[in-house]
């Protein structure tokens, strides 16, 4: 069965990004429909957000981006979409990208779909710790995993379905390829430009962020074991 674009939502959670979101919203829109998740702004963000013509859903609260995904995957499901694709609001995420996406899902072959990045691209030192954390997940999954921390992704509804997921933040986005591997959804992988140049602080805490992801990696480890027993 043909896959159509009409079947696929564009969702982007945001917090706080009402200066670069309005340019994100608007070439996103000539390919998909969008819906944001303003994830407890202080600023203009959900304003911006419905000007440009998105749907927009706000938290009271900052919740998280895991938690702002749940809640646009919520939306998606029950306005009967079969697949979301999802993009960051800050400009890392290049909207021209998505018809590379829209023709991996039409052929129908696809349950998560994650855009891989040049490594050689990124900035010191994401240019050695995300291939590193890709090839770690590798390992763990038993799978080849290009690039576990791209948050620009189409999910299929079937995996939507299947997905329990249980943490808040950004390693969300780790969780969905390690549930999608454990129920034997097909990953398919389409290039990506890796854009670094945005203005924006990084949220990242090396120490923090670092613990986090490897608890992720011996999750992996553990329910692939799980899963094959």
């Amino acid at each position: 069965m043909t896959r159509s674009s009409n079947d696929v939502i564009a969702l982007i959670p945001a917090w706080n990004e009402g200066t670069r979101l309005g340019p994100v919203i608007n070439h996103t829109l000539e390919h998909l429909r969008v819906l944001v998740v303003d994830d407890g702004s202080e600023d203009t963000t959900a304003q911006v957000a419905l000007e440009a013509g998105a749907a927009v859903i706000s938290h009271r609260e900052n919740q998280g981006k895991g938690v702002a995904l749940m809640t646009g995957f919520e939306w998606a499901l029950a306005h009967d979409y079969d697949a979301v694709l999802t993009l960051d609001a800050d400009g890392q995420h290049d909207p021209a990208d998505i018809p590379k996406f829209l023709s991996a899902y039409a052929n129908g072959s696809w349950d998560l779909i994650i855009g891989k990045r040049t490594f050689s691209e990124m900035p010191f030192p994401r240019c050695y710790t995300n291939p590193f954390g890709s090839w770690l997940l590798s390992k763990a999954l038993g799978e080849r995993i290009h690039d576990n921390q791209s948050g620009y992704r189409l999910h299929h509804r079937r995996l939507l379905d299947t997905l329990d997921l249980t943490t808040t933040g950004f390693e969300l986005e780790v969780e969905v390829i390690i549930q999608a591997v454990c129920r034997d959804m097909r990953i398919g992988w389409v290039e990506i430009r890796t854009i670094y140049d945005v203005d924006k602080v990084s949220y990242f805490d090396p120490l923090k962020d670092s613990a986090r992801f490897l608890g992720m990696v011996w999750k992996a480890w553990a329910e692939r074991r799980s899963c094959s027993a």
